[in-house]
């Protein structure tokens, strides 16, 4: 009866926060389309969002221009954030992270091949991408489990393949400077130049990535519980991490090709929620997924207004939040490792 009484206001707790961030969310959309060189009232926009009013410049402005990334903000958003958390219960490893561990570098150099070398599959980007996520994620996971598969040694391991595969990109971009994508927009992340035709191709992915993260969560919380208890309550291991480890380099890929190199959020936004809700919550996946589109999106104003008509690149607002996080993270896991 006490255990009912405790998990009460959990779920409430649970449900209020979930409430909060679908309306900080929707403001934030809103505030996305409606922000710039042209303002547009909330009259305007809804008119525009409802398809009248097609003749206006506000509408060109907005169907062209901030839509597609507002959108873009808001599926990179949630799919760097679900990659993160996947990472962190798959390596039990809360310092893993795409951009840290090498998944955005394998995904990027990828995706760089494909648009350098193929052209004309371009289309299938996000595909080449994903082989390329994948298989730094694999590697990263078989270097660690051969040398130890500490936290430390996961990290070390993915900085180093992260670093590698990072060198091939910036030797491919020189040696191919007409390669399709933008150096700085990728190299750094942008959703400036991301058109509609980009965001409809790649959002199925993210989409389908996201709904299977969702229906993996429950494994997940038992994959954390450690390998061996997780075979004592009959989860095959190996099957779900696997399937966590493919999850998160799809998403991660579908990002790396839709806006280049984004980081931190993958790291940042599973830390928050776990301190907000814990480790097993049953919202866990939902609520990591709004959080990285509102913070992707907060992030994306603030590029774009702060020193307007001027426009920072999103990554390096990310990078400005999300690197003195990093090193409070491992500081912290020192001190605590140190009074171990």
């Amino acid at each position: 009866m006490p255990i009912l009484q405790s998990s009460s206001p959990d779920k409430k707790k649970e449900a209020m926060l979930l409430g909060l961030l679908i309306l900080c969310l929707c403001s934030l959309f809103a505030l996305s389309l409606s922000i710039g060189s042209t303002r547009i009232g909330l009259k305007g926009l809804l008119l525009i969002l409802q398809g009248k009013d097609r003749l206006s410049a506000a509408y060109r402005i907005v169907r062209h221009i901030r839509l597609p990334r507002t959108l873009a903000a808001l599926f990179c958003g949630m799919a760097l954030a679900l990659s993160g958390h996947l990472l962190q219960k798959v390596l039990h490893n809360p310092l893993a992270g795409p951009s840290i561990i090498g998944v955005n570098s394998g995904a990027g150099l990828f995706a760089l091949l494909a648009s350098a070398f193929f052209p004309h599959l371009i289309p299938l980007g996000t595909l080449f991408a994903f082989v390329g996520a994948l298989g730094s994620s694999i590697l990263v996971y078989a270097l660690a489990r051969r040398s130890g598969s500490t936290r430390l040694t996961i990290i070390l391991a993915g900085v180093a393949v992260s670093s590698l595969l990072g060198s091939f990109t910036d030797t491919l971009l020189t040696l191919r400077p007409d390669t399709q994508m933008g150096r700085l927009d990728f190299l750094i992340g942008s959703f400036a130049h991301v058109p509609f035709s980009q965001v409809s191709q790649t959002s199925p992915y993210i989409i389908g990535g996201v709904l299977l993260s969702f229906l993996l969560g429950k494994d997940l919380n038992i994959l954390a519980l450690g390998d061996e208890v997780a075979l004592s309550l009959g989860l095959e291991v190996g099957r779900t991490r696997f399937l966590a480890l493919m999850l998160a380099s799809l998403l991660s890929a579908s990002v790396v090709s839709m806006c280049g190199l984004i980081g931190f959020v993958g790291l940042v936004v599973p830390h928050m929620m776990r301190s907000l809700v814990g480790e097993e919550s049953a919202l866990s996946l939902p609520l990591t997924a709004l959080a990285g589109a509102i913070i992707t999106l907060g992030c994306d104003l603030v590029a774009r207004t702060v020193f307007s008509p001027y426009e920072l690149p999103v990554g390096i607002v990310l990078s400005f939040l999300g690197s003195p996080f990093f090193l409070f993270l491992l500081f912290k896991r020192k001190r605590s490792d140190c009074h171990a």
